[in-house]
């Protein structure tokens, strides 16, 4: 157990092997997972500054702000830390779905017990 990094007050990222965090990002207020993503040291350091969603994409190689092509830009509300700092959770609002087939959530399918994927989705007035 790392106690230091488990028990103190300062942010202190773990990193995986790549250089990379898991960040989890929820609805601010209804609380729904809007999508997951994965932040390097240069994203969140941007997402600090800004208070708007920054990642990096592990498929492109790059770092990218969450809207920059759609406008669908996530506002960080809160940003809390796991208790041994290897996982980030972002409340945010978001200027629309956060999911890039249109979505409002990266997770609008359920996988049956027969490991069928089934629609689920849920329409909700803006």
């Amino acid at each position: 157990m790392d106690t230091a990094r488990e028990k103190g007050s300062k942010l202190d990222p773990k990193w995986d092997a790549d250089g990379l965090i898991t960040g989890v990002v929820t609805d601010s207020q209804s609380g729904e997972l809007l999508m997951v993503a994965h932040l390097n040291a240069e994203a969140l350091r941007l997402t600090m500054e800004t208070g708007e969603a920054h990642f990096w994409s592990r498929s492109r190689a790059r770092l990218w702000r969450k809207g920059e092509t759609s406008g669908h830009v996530l506002r960080v509300v809160e940003l809390r830390v796991d208790c041994d700092q290897d996982a980030l959770w972002l409340k945010v609002e978001a200027a629309g779905p956060a999911c890039h087939t249109g979505a409002r959530s990266c997770f609008y399918r359920r996988v049956e017990r027969n490991g069928v994927l089934q629609g689920n989705f849920t329409i909700r007035s803006a």
